[in-house]
């Protein structure tokens, strides 16, 4: 997995590519959480991610949770694999998933 971050005013654009799997969500999560104060969205590009497993579904749901109140959360470029584990665990119900 490789994915980089960046701060665009109160959005956080985070743009992952390869497997977000027990090996590497622990990485992903260091670098998000704390989600900074300031940020009311994070914003993921999922356009080049080819797989997530549940450790990567909980570091999501950790940042979503971590964010101030009222903070969204974002998710575009999802392949069919990838929107299918979100539709299945239910995670449609809490953040956009496009």
């Amino acid at each position: 997995m490789t994915y980089s971050i960046n701060k665009n005013g109160t959005v956080l654009e985070v743009t992952v590519s390869g497997r977000l799997d027990t090996v590497s969500a622990p990485d992903l999560e260091k670098a998000l959480i704390p989600v900074p104060e300031d940020i009311d969205t994070l914003s993921y590009d999922f356009s080049s991610l080819d797989y997530i497993s549940s450790a990567g579904l909980r570091t999501l749901l950790r940042a979503h949770r971590d964010m101030k109140a009222g903070g969204k959360t974002k998710i575009t470029g999802c392949n069919s694999v990838v929107k299918e584990v979100f539709v299945v665990t239910g995670m449609t119900d809490l953040m956009e998933i496009n």
